[in-house]
């Protein structure tokens, strides 16, 4: 099991990530909403932060090119994050 660092820097995405999608959906419906657009992009930095000091350590956590790999494919090792 990884560590507890691995557990609290993954609880901290989600939940970014997881405000970043109920943004999406209300400025889909609000696109003129200056302090959720402001908030979108606080939230979007906050979760790439996350996201730079989780990969090295822990391996990528997006496919297709949006996480870097380094020198070797991580995505056979685990756990995965909707493993844990």
């Amino acid at each position: 099991k990884p560590d507890a660092e691995y557990d609290q820097l993954l609880e901290q995405i989600q939940a970014a990530d997881f405000v970043l999608v109920e943004l999406t959906l209300y400025l889909d419906t609000h696109p003129d909403d200056q302090n959720a657009l402001t908030q979108f992009n606080q939230y979007s930095e906050y979760s790439r932060q996350l996201k730079a000091i989780f990969e090295p350590r822990y391996g990528p956590l997006l496919q297709y090119g949006n996480s870097p790999v380094g020198q070797q494919w991580d995505w056979g090792s685990g756990p995965w994050p909707w493993q844990v």
